[in-house]
């Protein structure tokens, strides 16, 4: 391993933070962090005022990939600037300690909903209620670590979703490192398909799965939305976590039909301006949006698949 570290950090706007996050978690050693500047994700109150920037970090080993690695960053980060605004790239070095402890200093224990509670796994020492349901999380270089407005908000909507429903379908459609999967399937989900078109993340899905002790209730796999619509597979709930301009894609591909009539789909990634050009791509590709759940700028939307009559 690697004794010294890159880390490669963006300053920008909450628009254009999930596009960064994305860029990076092609290369980052261990996730992304993003970070409301000042403040943390989990200690947002009501009083606090809307974001205006948030800071985007990704951390790498310095060895012979380097090099092209910056390269690579700087040239995908002058191509979005093209299209958004987004920022520039700011490069220091770290020393392996350093690194850990940076890492390791954004990412925290975090409780969510009613009784989740997010456990990074090189934390031990931790005060466990009896109705908490842990998950022991690393996300190596898959993206989600609980930490992003939009993974809490998903993490409770699939929580409230769940309750008293045991043995549902669940489809976790870009899964990253299986934050919601696991969270599904711990909270009584009898199945869940969790893909995603990243290699890196179904492994760190599949290991954290191992983790947690749910890896016979999720199957992970390499897939996309047209692996679903090929099968013959429908779900009850399907976990969509991704972007909006992702989501719009996916509904004139057919999003709807991966849900059973009176199936819900919960979809995140989204920021406030962008709720209702979703809402309209989701009642167009047949689903009925129902719901809203906000955390400053994030928006999760909730949409049924109608009964047929």
């Amino acid at each position: 391993m690697s004794s010294q570290w890159m880390e490669v950090k963006v300053e920008t706007d909450p628009e254009s933070a999930e596009s960064v996050a994305d860029l990076f978690q092609r290369f980052g050693h261990q996730g992304v962090l993003i970070e409301r500047e000042g403040f943390a994700f989990e200690v947002w109150e009501e009083d606090v005022p809307p974001p205006t920037k948030y800071i985007v970090r990704a951390y790498f080993p310095l060895d012979e990939r380097t090099s092209d690695i910056k390269q690579q960053i700087q040239d995908a980060l002058r191509y979005l600037n093209m299209i958004q605004p987004v920022g520039e790239a700011v490069f220091s070095t770290l020393d392996e300690q350093d690194w850990a402890e940076a890492w390791k200093k954004h990412y925290q224990p975090l409780r969510v909903g009613q009784h989740l509670l997010i456990r990074p796994r090189w934390i031990t020492d931790l005060e466990i209620e009896p109705e908490d349901i842990v998950i022991s999380l690393d996300p190596g270089m898959a993206f989600g670590t609980g930490t992003h407005p939009s993974t809490q908000l998903c993490l409770e909507a699939t929580e409230e979703l769940q309750k008293n429903r045991p043995s549902l379908r669940v489809l976790d459609l870009g899964c990253g490192s299986g934050i919601l999967s696991i969270a599904a399937a711990k909270l009584g989900a009898v199945e869940v398909v969790a893909l995603d078109t990243d290699p890196i993340a179904v492994k760190t899905t599949i290991e954290n799965a191992e983790e947690n002790n749910v890896s016979e209730q999720i199957q992970a796999l390499e897939g996309s939305l047209e692996t679903v619509l090929r099968s013959a597979r429908r779900f009850d709930i399907a976990l969509v976590n991704i972007l909006a301009k992702v989501i719009i894609q996916m509904c004139d591909q057919g999003l709807g039909q991966i849900l059973r009539p009176g199936g819900i789909g919960v979809f995140g990634g989204i920021i406030t301006e962008q709720a209702e050009e979703v809402e309209t791509a989701l009642r167009q590709t047949g689903l009925e949006p129902y719901k809203r759940r906000i955390s400053g700028e994030w928006v999760v939307i909730e949409a049924r698949r109608p009964i047929e009559k």
